[in-house]
C-alpha cells in the first residue's frame, strides 16, 4: 500500500471543507430472522398522565457566613432539607447545584438563611490539641455541646422544561427538553434514596443492612444495593432496575480494620506508611466526643511522644503528650494507643490528634482500591444469584423504594408498574464450526470441545523449542512429557525440547528483571538460535511479578512467543485450553483452531463479509487500577487474511491516564510517513490478504457511554477515514462503526424462570431506544443456574455497508464463535476481547513506577506519556495476546 505522492503546490489550495457532524443514524427496521421467545426484562413500564405542565429549574448557591462557598459533600442536602421544611415546597435537589419543581416559585429569585446546630467538630481546640481550648472547668461543657452554624442559600430561576417532552421521546421525537426531563426524575429517584438513608454512587443506591453485606476479607465488605434509572425505549419511559454491588469498608474499631485489611496478628506488625494511605480520608466516629470526623493523616510520632500545646487558662498554655491528656486529663484508659500513632482528623494547619483505639470507621463507605484476586473471587462468588432470587431481590427493592408514595412522582403524573416488560425475542440459529480433520461441528448451547480425537483445524509445527522454571516446587522434565504428549493429541507437531533450563536456587532471590535477564542469558548460551516458542513455568501464584517483565523481554527484545503456566492441578483439560491458546499465538506459523465452516467454503462467511475485501476491528481503551496514575493503553485489532475473519493482529499505543478516546489512530509526522495506529492494521490486511486494499471496514467499538458516541463518530472515525486517505487519496472504503456496551444494567430473564435465556438470543423491540440502531444480543449465556444474563447491548452509529438489521444480527453472532482461545461463544464479538486482551497484555510488561516518574519530571505543560516499548517485528503480526 504504497503512498500517494504529495504535490507541494497543495499548500497554495483552498483547505478542505469542514466534515459535517455525523449522528447516531436511526433504526432501519426490526430483524425477523430467529425462533421467537418470551422473556422478562428487569424494566418496569413508567406511565406520565400529566402533559401540560414544566418543571422549573432553579440555580442553588450555598455559602457560609462569611460568604466562601460550601464544598463538604452531603451538607448541601441537609441544608435545602432545612429550606424545604420551612418553606413548604416540594422540590428535587441533585445535592449539588440545581433543584426542580413542579410548578414555579413565588419569584425568580429567593435568598434564605439557614442555621443548622452542628457538634462541635473541634474548631475551638487549641492547634494540635484533643482537648478544649478554654478553662478547665467549661472544658467538657465545650466539648459535649452542640454550636450553631448559619447559611445562606440563594435560589435563582434557570429554565422551565414541559412535561411534552416525554411524550413526544416516546414516538422518538425529542426535543431539547427531553435529557433534562429524564434528569428530573432520576433526581427524584436519588433523592427519594437519600431520604432513606442510602449510600448513593452514581444512580445505585446501597441501605445500611446487615443482610446486604457479604465479608470479603482484608476489612472490606461486598455491598448489594440496587441501581434505578429512567430510560426511553421504543414502549415508551422504562425504570430499568438492578441488583448493583459496591466494596465498603468493614465498620467497627479501627484498629481490627487495619488487622485484618493488612492480614496481621497483632498491632505491632502494623505497617503504618501502608495505614496511613489505607485510612486516609474515611471518616470514623470518636468516642471521646461521639462525633464524626474524616481522616486527614496520622500524627508524626506515637502517642506517648506526640506532644501539643493544652491552654489552662487565657494566659498559660502546657506542652503536653496526647496519651498523657487522655490518660490524665479526661481519664480514658487507654490500653494499646501508647505505641501507635494517632490518628488525625485536623486540618493542615490545625492538627487535631485522637489515639486510634478510641475510633470507629463509620458505616456505609465505599472501599475505592483495588480488590486482590482472592477478594474478587470470593466477591463473584457471595454475589451470584440464581434468576428467580435476582427477580424477588428486584421486587423487594421496589417495595422498600416505594416510589408509588414519593410525592413529587405523585405531582407529576407518573406512576411505575411493578411487573417486569413482558416482550418478544429471537434466538438465532448457531454458526456451524469447521473443526480439524475436515469435521464440520454444530455448537451446543454455546459451546464446543475438542476432546477425544478432534483436532485443531490448522496444527503448526515447533521444531525449536525450550521449557524454561522458575518454580522451584515442580518436575519440568514430567511437565515437558505431558505437554508433547498432548500436543500431539490436538496435531500440533513438536520436536522434543531442545532445552530444559531450571533457575538457579541462588537467583530466586533477586528482583524480577534481574531473574529473567538470567535465564534470558541462559537460553541463549544453551540453544542454536532463537526459538520459536518457550513454555514458562512460573512460581505457584496466579499474579507473579515474573509475568511482566518476562512477556516484555520475549515479545520486544526477542520476538519470541511465550506460554505462560503455574503448575497447580495439570490435568487434561488444563492442557487443551492452554494448547488452544499456544497455537491461535502461533498463526505467523499456520496456526488456527477452529474457523466458521462458511469462512472455509466463500462466498458467503458471515453476511456479506467475503463479497468484497473486508477488515473488521475491535477497539478498546485499557485503564490503570484506581487511584493509580499511569497511562492508559489504547488497543485496535484487525482481521487478516481476507476472507477469513478468525485471524487478528493487534497495534498498541499509550495514552493520557484514564483518557477513553484513542488519539492515535492517525499520526502523520511527514508528508509520507504515518505512525498511527490504523496505518498497521492496514499494511497487515493488504499483506496477508493478496495486495487487496479493504472496501469495507467494519468496527467494534468497546467501553464507551452514550454521551461519548458523538466523539467517536466524528473524532475516531473521521481519523481511521483520514488514514486511509492519507495512503491513498483515490481510495474510499465503505465503513460501519458499532458500539458494544457490557456495563450497563439490563438483564434478561426466560419467561420459564427455571431456567435461563438460550444462546443467541436477540432483542431490538420494546426496551430498544425509540429511533436509534441499537439491540441486545446473549451469544453467550450460563449454560446452568449460575445468575441471569447480561446481555451485550450493540449500538449501530454509522452504516455505509447497508447491511440489513439480520444480516448485521447474525455477523456479530457469528463473530462470538470465531475466539481462539475457548470452546465456548464468547459474550462479546471476538475482535473486542482481543482488543482487550492484547491492551491488558502489555500493560503488565510496563513498569508504570518508572513511567510515572519520567513523566512527573517532564518540565512545562501537561506531563509526558512514556511511550510504549516497540513488539518485535517477530510477534507484531501475531496473536501473542491470546
Amino acid at each position: 500500500m504504497d503512498n500517494r505522492s504529495k504535490s507541494d503546490s497543495s499548500e497554495l489550495l483552498p483547505p478542505p471543507p469542514l466534515p459535517q457532524k455525523r449522528v447516531p443514524m436511526a433504526r432501519p427496521g426490526l430483524a425477523k430472522r430467529g425462533q421467537s421467545i418470551t422473556l422478562l426484562v428487569n424494566h418496569f413500564q413508567v406511565t406520565v398522565s400529566k402533559t401540560d405542565g414544566f418543571f422549573y429549574q432553579y440555580s442553588v448557591a450555598i455559602k457560609y457566613e462569611d460568604g466562601s462557598p460550601v464544598e463538604v459533600k452531603g451538607l448541601g442536602r441537609k441544608i435545602l432539607d432545612r429550606v424545604q421544611e420551612t418553606y413548604a415546597k416540594k422540590f428535587a435537589y441533585d445535592g449539588e447545584k440545581s433543584l426542580f419543581t413542579i410548578g414555579p416559585l413565588p419569584r425568580t429569585k429567593l435568598d434564605f438563611t439557614v442555621i443548622l446546630d452542628e457538634a462541635t467538630s473541634n474548631r475551638n481546640l487549641g492547634s494540635g490539641s484533643p482537648g478544649a481550648d478554654g478553662s478547665p472547668d467549661d472544658r467538657e461543657h465545650m466539648t459535649r455541646q452542640p454550636r450553631s452554624k448559619t447559611y445562606t442559600v440563594a435560589i435563582s430561576y434557570a429554565a422551565k422544561i414541559p412535561f411534552l417532552a416525554i411524550v413526544h421521546a416516546r414516538f422518538g421525537q425529542y426535543s431539547e427538553h427531553f435529557q433534562e426531563a429524564v434528569r428530573v426524575f432520576d433526581i427524584i429517584l436519588r433523592q427519594n434514596a437519600a431520604q432513606k438513608g442510602c449510600l448513593l454512587v452514581r444512580q445505585s443506591f446501597f441501605h445500611n443492612d446487615d443482610r446486604n453485606f457479604v465479608d470479603l476479607g482484608g476489612g472490606v465488605l461486598g455491598c448489594r444495593g440496587f441501581h434505578s434509572s429512567i430510560r426511553p425505549t421504543q414502549g415508551g419511559l422504562s425504570l430499568n432496575m438492578d441488583v448493583s454491588t459496591t466494596m465498603i469498608v468493614k465498620p467497627g474499631p479501627v484498629i481490627d480494620f487495619l488487622l485484618f485489611n493488612q492480614r496481621v496478628d497483632n498491632p505491632a506488625q502494623i505497617d503504618w506508611v501502608e495505614a496511613k494511605k489505607t485510612l486516609k480520608n474515611l471518616r470514623v466516629k470518636a468516642t471521646n466526643t461521639n462525633m464524626e470526623h474524616k481522616i486527614r493523616g496520622l500524627s508524626d510520632l506515637i502517642c506517648k511522644e506526640q506532644m501539643f500545646s493544652l491552654k489552662q487558662s487565657e494566659a498559660q498554655e502546657v506542652e503536653i503528650t496526647v496519651y498523657d491528656y487522655f490518660i490524665r486529663v479526661r481519664k480514658f484508659d487507654l490500653k494499646f494507643s501508647g505505641d501507635m500513632p494517632c490518628l488525625n482528623v485536623g486540618k493542615p494547619k490545625r492538627p487535631i490528634y485522637i489515639p486510634i483505639e478510641l475510633c470507629s470507621l463509620v458505616p456505609l463507605q465505599r472501599y475505592t482500591k483495588s480488590l486482590s484476586d482472592l477478594q474478587r473471587a470470593s466477591l463473584v462468588e457471595k454475589s451470584r444469584q440464581r434468576p428467580h432470587e435476582r427477580m424477588c431481590t428486584l421486587q423487594h427493592a421496589l417495595t422498600i423504594s416505594n416510589y408509588g408514595a414519593d410525592s413529587l412522582l405523585q405531582s407529576s403524573g407518573v406512576s411505575i408498574s411493578t411487573e417486569f416488560t413482558r416482550i418478544q425475542g429471537r434466538v438465532l440459529t448457531p454458526p456451524m464450526l469447521r473443526l480439524g480433520n475436515g469435521v464440520d461441528f454444530a455448537p451446543d448451547n454455546g459451546s464446543w470441545d475438542f476432546k477425544h480425537k478432534t483436532k485443531l483445524f490448522e496444527p503448526v509445527t515447533i521444531e525449536l523449542w525450550a521449557a524454561v522454571n522458575f518454580s522451584a516446587s515442580c518436575n519440568l522434565r514430567s511437565i515437558c512429557s505431558d505437554f508433547s504428549i498432548y500436543a500431539s493429541m490436538k496435531g500440533i507437531h513438536m520436536n522434543a525440547p531442545y532445552a530444559m533450563i531450571e533457575e538457579s536456587p541462588q537467583s530466586r532471590h533477586s528482583p524480577p528483571t534481574i531473574r529473567v535477564d538470567e535465564m534470558i542469558a541462559m537460553i541463549e548460551s544453551r540453544l542454536p538460535g532463537t526459538p520459536q516458542f518457550l513454555l514458562c513455568v512460573l512460581p505457584e501464584k496466579k499474579n507473579s511479578d515474573l509475568y511482566g517483565p518476562w512477556k516484555k523481554k520475549n515479545l520486544s527484545d526477542l520476538g519470541v512467543v511465550t506460554q505462560c503456566i503455574a503448575p497447580t492441578r495439570l490435568t487434561e483439560p488444563y492442557w487443551r485450553n492452554l494448547l488452544l491458546k499456544i497455537n491461535a499465538k502461533e498463526c505467523g506459523l499456520g496456526g488456527l483452531n477452529s474457523l466458521l465452516a462458511m469462512e472455509h467454503s466463500p462466498p458467503n462467511p458471515g453476511p456479506l463479509v467475503s463479497r468484497a475485501p473486508t477488515l473488521i476491528v475491535g477497539m478498546d481503551v485499557s485503564h490503570g487500577s484506581p487511584g493509580r496514575d499511569v497511562p492508559s493503553i489504547a488497543a485496535v485489532v484487525g482481521s487478516m487474511q481476507w476472507p477469513l475473519i478468525s485471524k487478528y493482529r493487534a497495534a498498541l499505543r499509550s495514552q493520557p491516564a484514564k483518557s477513553e478516546m484513542i488519539d492515535g489512530l492517525f499520526k502523520p509526522v511527514s508528508a509520507t510517513e504515518d505512525q498511527g495506529i490504523f496505518r498497521e492494521l492496514l499494511e497487515d490486511f493488504y499483506r496477508s490478504s493478496k495486495h487487496k486494499k479493504p472496501d469495507q471496514i467494519i468496527i467494534f467499538r468497546d467501553g464507551v457511554s452514550e454521551s461519548q458516541f458523538n466523539q467517536v463518530l466524528n473524532v475516531e472515525l473521521e481519523q481511521i477515514i483520514e488514514a486511509c486517505k492519507f495512503l491513498d487519496e483515490e481510495w474510499n472504503p465503505k465503513f460501519l462503526l458499532a458500539v458494544a456496551q457490557k456495563k450497563h444494567h439490563t438483564k434478561i430473564f426466560n419467561a420459564d424462570i427455571t431456567v435461563n435465556v438460550p444462546p443467541g438470543t436477540v432483542i431490538d423491540n420494546g426496551i430498544c431506544h425509540p429511533r436509534n440502531n441499537d439491540f441486545y444480543m446473549c451469544a453467550q449465556t450460563h449454560a446452568g443456574m449460575i445468575g441471569p444474563t447480561r446481555p451485550t447491548h450493540y449500538h449501530v452509529l454509522h452504516d455505509e455497508l447497508g447491511y440489513s438489521p439480520d444480516d448485521f444480527q447474525e455477523l456479530v453472532h457469528s463473530l462470538s464463535y470465531v475466539y481462539q482461545r475457548g470452546t465456548t461463544a464468547t459474550s462479546v464479538v471476538a475482535p473486542i476481547c482481543y482488543a482487550h486482551l492484547a491492551a491488558a497484555q502489555v500493560s503488565q510488561f510496563i513498569k508504570f513506577d518508572e513511567f510515572s516518574e519520567r513523566s512527573s519530571s517532564h518540565s512545562g505543560g501537561p506531563p509526558a506519556v512514556a511511550e510504549l516499548p516497540v513488539l518485535n517485528e517477530k510477534v507484531r503480526s501475531s496473536m501473542f495476546f491470546c
